[in-house]
């Protein structure tokens, strides 16, 4: 027998973690969205995990691209997490007068975070309601 995801939900909110947005380019589309389910895996072989819920627009374009960035946010980007996390409505431009840049793939890097990753997807693990992006660090 497993807990309500609920119960989960209350028991994960006392694990402290940082926040980030994860963004991808795929046909000259950006996208992002904040996420906190992000990690590293491996140092010697720099690889990182994120999940997302497979029903967001941010999803399906890692998925198509094979390429993810992220910025881990200072304690000072709580607006941009809140407008990433879609509090803004979904046909807004996020990106609308935020500064970014580029490195290796192309996906967008918020200017202003504590650090940035741009990887490429090596690996996906697919669950129930989300998927595990493994991703390889080829810049920061």
């Amino acid at each position: 027998m497993t807990i309500h995801g609920d119960l989960l939900r209350q028991l994960m909110r006392h694990w402290t973690t940082g926040v980030t947005i994860v963004t991808s380019i795929y046909n000259e589309q950006y996208l992002g969205m904040t996420v906190n389910s992000f990690t590293s895996l491996s140092i010697n072989l720099a690889l990182i995990s994120v999940t997302m819920a497979n029903i967001t627009r941010t999803h399906r374009l890692v998925l198509n691209s094979g390429v993810l960035g992220v910025t881990i946010l200072s304690i000072d980007q709580q607006a941009l997490a809140d407008r990433f996390a879609g509090r803004i409505p979904e046909e807004r431009d996020r990106f609308k007068a935020v500064e970014y840049f580029t490195s290796v793939t192309g996906a967008p890097l918020i200017v202003g975070g504590l650090a940035h990753l741009d990887c490429h997807v090596t690996q996906t693990v697919l669950l129930p309601e989300s998927t595990l992006f493994i991703g390889e660090v080829l810049a920061g």
